[in-house]
This record gives structure tokens, sequence and C-alpha cells, in this order.
């Protein structure tokens, strides 16, 4: 499988973090986290690079590297024995607006011979911004071929909440921000539990993120919250941590 190597290391390095069923424990999703090895600067974390990227077709460059290494890791999960639905990875907004976004994709699974719903995109919440219905009809396409999809950081200070019924996602990732309120008095319990039904009111799966004790998690298996990531989940690890 072709990769970039930047001074011996590969340009791009995905680590997995496991997202867990809160009733059973068990790990049912990957979430990928992406390092950035560049030249000058050493190795960059998001945060560094996703927003200067983005305004850039750089950021559809850099994608196509971590989908090839995302897709890497499945087949290697797969020879393992891991077990789990889908792992993720993280897709820029300009990718999904490309006219040949479904037939790009499509060809890759193909050629290396991974079924498409084994790969979930995460995309942020400039998904929200979108005003036209482009990239909601590349949702809905793509999700008819077997791709998933995820909107992070749902009910962060900055989130459109309402913006959600237009964009058909299967997944929203509760932003720790939400996640704090927990246990702070019945209003702000309240509050956690609307978010959780309004994702899935729009047909969109929440996944918790920043779940950090079993009282948390607790609560949110009673609001109608399914899934967990976060410190009691388990941290970011290299994919070959995972089935040894």
């Amino acid at each position: 499988m072709a990769e970039t190597t930047v001074g011996g290391l590969r340009a791009v390095e995905l680590y997995f973090r496991p997202i867990r069923n809160i009733s059973t424990g068990g790990i049912t999703f990957f979430q990928s986290l992406t390092r950035l090895n560049t030249p000058g600067l050493g190795t960059l974390q998001p945060e560094s690079f996703r927003e200067v990227s983005e305004v850039t077709t750089q950021c559809t460059d850099l994608f196509r590297l971590e989908l090839l290494q995302g897709i890497e890791v499945v087949k290697k999960f797969e020879e393992r024995e891991v077990h789990f639905e889908w792992l993720t990875v993280y897709m820029p907004v300009r990718f999904l607006l490309e006219i040949r976004a479904d037939r790009t994709l499509l060809e890759y699974c193909d050629k290396y011979e991974i079924p498409t719903g084994k790969l979930c995109f995460t995309l942020s919440d400039r998904l929200l911004m979108e005003q036209d219905n482009i990239a909601a009809e590349r949702l809905q396409a793509l999700r008819a071929r077997g791709f998933h999809f995820m909107l992070t950081d749902f009910g962060a200070d900055n989130c459109p909440l309402m913006r959600l019924a237009g964009f058909p996602v299967d997944y929203v990732m509760l932003s720790p921000e939400v996640i704090q309120y927990i246990g702070k008095n019945e209003r702000s319990n309240n509050a956690v539990h609307s978010i959780v039904d309004f994702a899935d009111d729009m047909g969109a799966k929440p996944i918790a993120d920043g779940v950090s004790d079993s009282r948390q998690a607790e609560t949110l298996y009673e609001f109608g919250c399914s899934y967990c990531a976060g410190p009691l989940s388990g941290s970011y690890q290299p994919e070959e941590e995972y089935g040894k």
C-alpha cells in the first residue's frame, strides 16, 4: 500500500481509541486521531493543522493519506480478529463537496477489498455552515453506498444545533462540554437529556465524548445514549496495541 514518509516516518500517523457500548463495556467502534510529521515543525496535532489546511486543497491530499492508512488498519484488525463495527477517518467538508467524492471512495474500497461499512467519516461542525443542499445530498448518496458519517463536537458552545436537521449523518459525537453538565443539578441534566433526545429524533445516534467516570456513563445510558469515549473508555493508542 502506498505511503509518504518524512525523515523515515510516515507523513501521516493514525492513532485509535475505543468507543465502548455503555451497557456491555465492550469495544464497538474505533475513533482515529491524526498526527502529521513535518520536516521543519516536527509532529503536529490536529488542532495545529486542520484549520489551516482546510482553506486550501491541501486538506483533500491529507485526507487521501489518512484514508489509505485507515483502510490498512481495517485490514490489519480483521487479520487479528479485532471485533469492531467501523473505524473513523476524518473527512474535510471540502472533499465531501467534490464531484468525484463518491467514485473516489468506492474505488479505494474496491482496490483494497474492504466493505464500505467498515469506514465512518467524521465531519467537523463546519458541515453545519453549508448553505446549499450539495453536502446533504452527498451524505445521503454515500450512506446509501454503506459508508457511515459522524458529526463531532455536537452541542459545543459554537455549534448551531438546529442545523443538524438539514444533514443526514448516522452519528453525532457529543462535545465534552455537554458531558460536563451531568450531575450539576436537575436543569443541567435535563439539558443533556434534551440534546440526546434531539439527536435521536434527527436519526443520529449519540456518542458521548469526554466521559470520565461510571456515574456519567450510567446517566447517559439512562438518557438514551448507548456509546461513550474518553478517559473511561481508553486513550488513543497505535493500532499495534489492539489484538496483540
